[in-house]
Parts: structure tokens; sequence; C-alpha cells
């Protein structure tokens, strides 16, 4: 496993970042995978030299902290570095149960450290922009959880550009902690985020933990494959679908086959092409990585041994063309 520091925080933390959107309960998703089958995944992980987690509340309803937080317990807590998220609605009897306001913040983070079994998590991370609620109110409740031990770090994700910059500069104008990390839609067929967020997060110091750097799948197996699997069937029949209709457009089939044509000059699989040109990029900390599968979690952490030549890079990315903003919801 390679290291690297989150950002300008000095935190260590592995190249590879373990996505847990997988592990909680397959009554949210067909192709979660409960408890029994998530924990061989996680431990191996830990085997492998991961020490990043990444989850949220929302996932699997909470059952995705919960799993986790289970497997984690059987290892020393101060060796991991676990990250979740907080912003979209976990009751649907209760509107306080959502966004970014001082009290969802705060009764969402003790329901979070609760089903985590711990009493501090390391990076709490708003999920979305809030535009219900101003980002004064929400880095002040976020400065709160620090002060009070019960975050080390705070980040965010995905929104647009002129967003983050109004809310590192409210952290800088009201003295209050600032967002270190960065958890944004980027990967060979979207790369929107090289327009502005990434030069914002490099001159800012801002580490940056891509989501979906194999785009759900899409890059690691031939374009007329994907819908094969499992959820793929579902991102084809659900909210996702115009994601995948965009990884497809504008270069993105093209990419799909070049990503498979240097996997064989390589003799290695199209997954770890794809992860290895993220994993190039100097702006990126950790790309976020999830699995439900032990062999193509190993297979992620092999990419990190890939050396993909400037040529390579170039004839990957020729094809791409802008599309559309996709992510911020």
């Amino acid at each position: 496993m390679e290291y690297t520091t989150l950002g300008d925080t000095g935190m260590t933390v592995s190249r590879i970042c373990l996505g847990c959107m997988s592990f909680g309960s397959s009554d949210w998703r067909e192709w979660v995978l409960d408890e029994e089958e998530s924990r061989p995944i996680i431990e191996r992980a830990i085997d492998l030299g991961i020490n990043f987690f990444d989850t949220a509340n929302v996932y699997s309803d909470g059952e995705s902290e919960r799993v986790l937080g289970n497997v984690l317990a059987d290892y020393d807590r101060d060796e991991q570095v676990v990250a979740t998220k907080v912003y979209h609605r976990m009751d649907e009897d209760d509107p306080n149960s959502s966004g970014l306001s001082r009290k969802t913040i705060d009764q969402e983070l003790e329901a979070s450290l609760d089903r985590l079994g711990m009493e501090t998590i390391d990076l709490y991370q708003t999920h979305r922009w809030d535009y219900d609620t101003p980002i004064e109110e929400t880095l002040r409740a976020l400065y709160d959880a620090v002060r009070r031990e019960k975050v080390r770090y705070i980040g965010t994700s995905s929104q647009w550009a002129h967003q983050f910059a109004d809310a590192l500069y409210a952290s800088d104008r009201l003295g209050l902690e600032r967002f270190v990390s960065m958890q944004n839609h980027y990967n060979l067929v979207y790369r929107e985020e090289e327009r502005e967020m990434l030069p914002l997060c490099a001159k800012e110091g801002v580490g940056v933990v891509p989501w979906s750097p194999l785009a759900r799948g899409y890059l690691t197996r031939p374009h007329d494959e994907f819908l094969e699997t499992v959820r793929g069937e579902y991102m084809d029949d659900s909210w996702a679908a115009d994601r995948i209709d965009i990884y497809r457009a504008n270069g993105g089939t093209e990419i799909n086959g070049r990503v498979e044509e240097l996997a064989a000059e390589h003799g290695v699989t199209m997954a770890q092409i794809a992860l290895a040109w993220v994993l190039h990029k100097d702006v990126v900390d950790a790309p976020i990585v999830g699995t439900t599968s032990i062999d193509h979690l190993e297979d992620a952490v092999e990419a990190l041994e890939i050396d993909l030549s400037d040529s390579d890079l170039e004839y990957l990315e020729e094809p791409y063309e802008p599309v559309a903003i996709n992510g911020h919801e």
C-alpha cells in the first residue's frame, strides 16, 4: 500500500479509500452485501494496508455505518481513518433528518457516532450543498462539533466551485474550521471537475477523494457488456440512468474501448487501467473504490503498481469532450 497526507492536514491515509456503500442491507439495494458478506472484504482491506474508509448515514439507511463500525471494533481504532457524511433524508417523517442545519447536523452526527460505535469521526463530510441553510450556519455547527471532539476534520462533496470557494472564504472570515477535503465525481469519462474544482482544491490545499473513479463499473468491462451486471441492470432502470448516458456520450464509448485495449497490452484488467489513470493525477489523494468482491479489491490495490506512460495517458484522454454537469444532486 502507498500512503499520502489528506490535503494539507498532515493526516496520513491510504491511496485507496474503501467505499462502504455496498455494505449494509440488500433491502436497500439488491447488490448491497449484508454484514456477514461485508466483513471479509473490510478485513482483507485492512490486511492490504487500507486505513481509509468512507461511508454515509444514508447508505442502507444507516446499516453501512453499523457494519463498518462492528468490523473496525475488532481492530485498533487509532490506526483507521473513518469518514462519513450527512445531508440526505434519513426519516421520511422527520423533515429535520435532512439538510445541513445545526439541528440536523447535531442529531445526525450523534446517530452516526452511535451506529459506528465511535467517540469521534475522523472526517465528517457534507454530502451535498444545502440551498436552504446559510453556509455560515453549517460551518458554525461543524466547528462546534470539532470543538466538542466529536469530529476531527470536516470535508464536503460535489458542488459548484463557486460554492466551495464561498465556503472556504466564510471559514476564513469567521475563524471557523475549513473543509479539508472534496469528495467529487471524477473519472476517465467524466472530467468536468478539471475545469474549476480541481484547480481550486490544488490552490487551497484541499484533499481530493473522488467518488465513482470507475464510472459505476462502466470502465470495468466492455461497453456492450456493462448492463449485464446486477448493478448495471439497476442503474439502467433508476435515477442513475442519466449518469450512465453521460458516461457513454461525447467520447465515452471510445474511451471504454481504449481502456480495454490498454488493459490487454499491459496484461491487467480494465478496472486497473481506469483506476491507475485516476491515481496518476497529482491532485488526487485517494479515489474511493467500492466493491462486493475480495478479488476486485485486490485488483484495485494492485493498480497502484501500474505505470502509465505520458502517451498512454494522452491516448486514454484524447476522445473526451465536454458533457453536462452531473453529480451535484
